[in-house]
């Protein structure tokens, strides 16, 4: 399959495909600089740097773990905008498509008259950047039909409106 072909198969250009807001970079992001500012002592009152360099080792041991947490962290910060970016989905007439995955791309495709649950859930770090995750939950295990970081309103609105779909879709059953 040409990689043409297989761009259409993830984010078909004739749809109408919505993005995630920018600000799940930010939720994204933010354990990782805890974790690294934990790391190199800078908060919490003296943590690994400064209990490595106190300690009988000292620096020789501690310098090695600080560059890789440091190439880590930023390794983390440089993907996490690509990450986010390949999230979206589209609304089609009979059914919900949501693509994700840069390098192993994934697309659910939930029929409307399957969905059972429409979850929406922000936890204190979303609800302070505006955002929100919709889940669908099927009959089916297996189905990861989540959108992440989806402005409060448009999650409102998107839940709602598949909410209309899903009893419209099982009303014709």
């Amino acid at each position: 399959m040409s990689d043409a072909a297989g761009d259409r198969l993830f984010a078909d250009p004739d749809l109408d495909w919505q993005p995630v807001s920018p600000a799940l970079v930010t939720e994204r992001r933010l354990p990782v600089a805890v974790l690294a500012l934990l790391g190199l002592g800078l908060v919490g009152g003296g943590g690994g740097a400064a209990m490595a360099a106190d300690s009988g080792a000292g620096w020789p041991l501690a310098v090695p773990g600080l560059l890789l947490l440091a190439l880590a962290a930023l390794l983390w910060w440089v993907l996490v905008p690509r990450v986010v970016s390949a999230w979206r989905y589209a609304e089609r007439e009979q059914d919900l498509l949501v693509s994700r995955g840069r390098m192993q791309r994934r697309l659910s495709v939930v029929p409307y008259g399957r969905m059972q649950v429409i979850e929406v859930s922000a936890n204190p770090v979303s609800r302070h950047l505006g955002i929100a995750t919709v889940t669908l939950v099927t009959a089916s295990a297996a189905t990861d039909a989540r959108i992440p970081g989806l402005p409060t309103e448009v999650a409102q609105r998107l839940r709602d409106r598949l909410a209309a779909k899903g009893e419209a879709a099982a009303a014709g059953l």
